[in-house]
């Protein structure tokens, strides 16, 4: 989540409690651990917690909750600040070295990452941060009995789901698509697949200060998406029950109450498969679709470790953390994706995990998540920035708001957006 430009007072004394038990945890110990906060938790904290566990020093990981950056801004204010922070965007990053908050980093001899990566945690050309965890953001999740035949393109995606919304009309069967509408993040992620798919050459623009937000490729973007969005019958209860249902909800409508054949979701979506799978058979996978067959977008996210201001254990800590065996541990028990090009794919556990990291090691193919790369507010959280344009978007389509006027609403609002926060038009 961006930066709201207030620290709230839940934040203030979460943050002064972990601070207060990193304090007396370094005493007690006589040797003070290195503190890192995550915006992990359940199975995903716990694996990170064995993956430190390995580190030659004491390390104590505190969960700062979904919104890290306002727990790191209270434990400045308090003076309190971690050694490390795992953030899920680049432009808390860059953010935070502008303000002289973060030490430079170096990674280890055995990092590397694809093309592009790098440069997001960089600032005045000092390296700020390292990429630990990647999110691989182009997949559609199915059952293999809901969909024996999946869609190769775009065209067919569509077709299908007319030929299932139409049958979910007649009671005939469940709806074709599940969505997490109430989670700004999804709608976003659909555009960003699409955008890089219509448009693969202005993506990357988009997210710099000339940014044109009213421009044909993103007009043509939202355009194809409400084409789909639009059919009559494609989401479970419609689109304004769509709005009011969260990311995890979604899931559970296709793996366990069946009420919907497929799902666009990042290989984190296997986390939550997990304790809500119904029976033995397990859902199933295929590339987001494009234009062409076989020949659609790459899009990924990612955490960044960081080292903070005056902390030598941090900056050791992250250059550990760059190894590429360091996340061996994670590695085993799957749901990691590492965006370390040197560590080995027959390091995964499973098939799924090493076709991902072959796709994302392919030369040419990726694109980073384009609302994380966004400035300010314009990047998005719960209620506002592009979060809330895509939901007003989505809303609009799915009810019955012809597809010009829409896209003339959601692209002025872009264009404002970015304005707003400091660029583009």
């Amino acid at each position: 989540m961006r930066p709201t430009g207030r620290t709230s007072r839940r934040a203030v004394l979460r943050a002064a409690a972990a601070g207060v038990a990193a304090v007396t945890a370094g005493c007690s110990g006589g040797t003070r651990s290195v503190q890192v906060a995550v915006v992990w938790s359940t199975s995903e904290l716990d694996r990170f917690r064995r993956v430190v566990a390995d580190y030659p020093g004491s390390v104590q990981v505190v969960s700062a909750g979904n919104d890290i950056d306002a727990f790191l801004r209270a434990r400045h204010l308090a003076g309190t600040s971690p050694d490390v922070a795992i953030l899920p965007r680049p432009g808390l990053v860059t953010e935070y070295a502008e303000r002289g908050w973060l030490s430079t980093v170096r990674p280890s001899g055995e990092y590397a990452v694809p093309d592009g990566l790098g440069d997001l945690l960089t600032a005045d050309g000092r390296r700020y941060g390292v990429w630990v965890k990647a999110a691989h953001k182009s997949l559609v999740w199915h059952l293999p009995s809901m969909l024996p035949e999946q869609p190769t393109d775009w065209d067919g995606l569509v077709e299908r789901t007319r030929r299932l919304g139409a049958a979910a009309r007649r009671g005939d069967g469940p709806a074709p698509l599940a969505i997490g509408a109430a989670d700004g993040w999804v709608l976003t992620d659909w555009f960003e697949n699409v955008l890089a798919d219509v448009a693969p050459e202005s993506y990357d623009a988009l997210a710099g200060p000339d940014a044109d937000w009213q421009g044909r490729p993103v007009r043509d973007a939202l355009d194809r998406l409400a084409g789909l969005w639009s059919i009559d019958g494609a989401f479970l209860g419609g689109g304004r029950r769509a709005l009011l249902t969260q990311y995890e909800e979604s899931v559970i409508q296709v793996v366990y109450s069946r009420r919907a054949v497929m799902l666009c979701g990042a290989d984190f979506t296997a986390d939550v498969v997990g304790p809500f799978q119904r029976g033995p058979e397990a859902p199933v996978t295929f590339p987001f679709p494009g234009t062409r067959p076989g020949g659609g977008p790459l899009i990924v996210g990612g955490d960044a470790a960081v080292a903070f201001a005056g902390s030598a254990g941090g900056v050791e800590l992250v250059q550990w953390l760059t190894k590429a065996d360091s996340f061996r541990s994670w590695l085993r028990a799957g749901g990691y994706l590492s965006p370390n090009t040197n560590v080995p794919i027959t390091s995964y556990a499973d098939e799924v995990g090493r076709r991902l990291a072959r796709e994302m090691q392919a030369p040419g193919t990726l694109r980073f998540d384009l609302s994380d790369q966004l400035p300010g507010a314009f990047t998005g959280s719960d209620g506002v920035g592009i979060w809330r344009i895509m939901q007003g978007f989505f809303a609009d389509v799915t009810d019955g708001v012809g597809v010009g006027e829409a896209i003339r609403r959601a692209t002025g609002q872009l264009a404002l957006a970015a304005r707003n926060a400091g660029g583009g038009r």
